[in-house]
């Protein structure tokens, strides 16, 4: 989560990762194929939020679930998505500083980063030795949101932002989490920033909880939930009684969970077949999320929510 953001007169920029930018040359190593040795390395790899490459369940829960065994054939895949997420944290890094983030060791970080520039998935800025995402990641990151429809309900989400002043996101789960597909920060200097990319623990934030109210999977982790402030449900039967609510007034409000000071409101977004596939988000300060007006924000991000159902179906 990026947070807290006071100029209003700069560009709000996506700090994740870039295709773009310096000159590309690869290793006279780059093509190398990924050797056979599965067992290189004690354990799973961490993805880049600290977490094992093997699954995002358990993410919210800060590893409460320990290291899993990853399935038999699986684990070069999963190291090498590892290696991939690792470039949420950071735009452009080294071999060796990737092998810090993941876990893995330098040689098979080595190993996968070659892997991965010579398909394309990431590129290499001579000058300074550091990999980026490549044009191969770019193209299907923006072939899988135009195929989800998030681009085109981007307008909705603009209409959103500009009716209400406040910070909009588009999310959809990802194992115990919620990744941010589409960001509109707020028009005033105080605002919540929150890029593409991010990803934020499914009971802590109000897109999560809509996404758990309306779907049909429950939260793999265990209890208790990672706790991050005093407003925070770490309990199975909090979350239980919570989503309760949510179901029964169509939205779910965040209450200072994740960020103190922060309150949200998010309703479901449906597919063609009436499946929730993501989750719409208005996110801002306490001070103008009160509850004289949350009831006003809550009906106008449920409007919202249904405006781009509706536009989703026809899209189908």
């Amino acid at each position: 989560m990026r947070g807290w953001a006071r100029d209003a007169g700069r560009a709000d920029a996506c700090p994740g990762a870039r295709t773009g930018g310096g000159p590309v040359n690869a290793p006279e190593d780059a093509h190398g194929d990924l050797p056979p040795d599965e067992n290189a390395d004690a354990g799973p790899a961490r993805t880049a939020g600290g977490n094992t490459g093997g699954s995002t369940a358990g993410a919210a829960g800060g590893g409460s679930e320990g290291a899993r065994q990853p399935k038999p054939g699986t684990q070069t895949v999963d190291r090498s998505v590892a290696v991939l997420r690792s470039f949420e944290d950071a735009a452009r890094q080294t071999p060796t500083e990737i092998a810090h983030r993941t876990g893995l060791s330098v040689s098979t970080a080595h190993r996968i980063v070659h892997a991965l520039h010579a398909t394309g998935m990431l590129a290499l800025d001579a000058a300074t030795e550091r990999y980026f995402l490549g044009p191969t990641t770019a193209i299907l990151g923006r072939l899988a949101l135009e195929r989800m429809g998030a681009t085109l309900l981007q307008p909705e989400l603009t209409a959103l932002r500009d009716g209400t002043g406040e910070a909009v996101s588009l999310g959809v789960r990802a194992g115990d989490e919620v990744a941010v597909l589409l960001h509109l920060p707020s028009t005033h200097p105080l605002r919540y920033e929150q890029p593409p990319g991010d990803r934020n623990p499914i009971h802590t934030c109000a897109m999560g909880k809509t996404l758990l109210a309306f779907g049909g999977d429950p939260v793999a982790m265990d209890e208790p939930y990672r706790r991050f402030t005093p407003a925070t449900l770490t309990t199975r039967a909090e979350l239980d009684a919570d989503l309760r609510r949510v179901r029964d007034r169509g939205f779910a409000v965040n209450d200072e969970e994740r960020l103190a000071g922060v309150r949200a409101v998010a309703a479901p977004v449906r597919d063609g077949g009436g499946r929730v596939f993501a989750a719409v988000a208005l996110q801002g300060p306490s001070v103008r999320f009160g509850d004289d007006r949350l009831p006003a924000l809550a009906e106008a991000v449920r409007a919202a929510a249904g405006r781009l159902t509706d536009l989703h179906r026809h899209l189908s």
